[in-house]
């Protein structure tokens, strides 16, 4: 499994439109056989700061996203949405493996 974290750089002046871009997105990455596990936006701290996490089995499975991506009408709105409304200054997109099950210190021979 692969996890993407993208960082964004958004307007803080248009957060309610990035809102409406991370809930398609949300519904879009689910409906396209990933696994979405939220966007998360300023509350305190930097208010041009969110981040977004979903996984796919493989990076192989994540590129057939991504070419299936380029051809839905659904994800070609959601984008669009984006660029019209100026909410996304940047972006940066991390792929991780995520660690999803602990163990007690004993098991781990610490």
């Amino acid at each position: 499994m692969i996890t993407a974290l993208i960082t964004y750089v958004i307007d803080p002046t248009r957060v309610e439109a990035f809102e409406v871009y991370a809930k398609a997105w949300i519904h879009l990455v689910n409906r396209m056989g990933g696994t979405h596990h939220g966007y998360f936006l300023p509350h305190e701290g930097a208010n041009n700061k969110a981040w977004a996490m979903f996984s796919f089995p493989s990076l192989a499975a994540y590129e057939t996203y991504r070419h299936a991506m380029a051809e839905d009408a659904e994800c070609q709105r959601t984008y669009d949405h984006a660029v019209k409304t100026k909410c996304i200054l940047s972006y940066e997109r991390t792929f991780t493996r995520p660690v999803l099950n602990g163990a007690s210190v004993e098991d781990l021979g610490l």
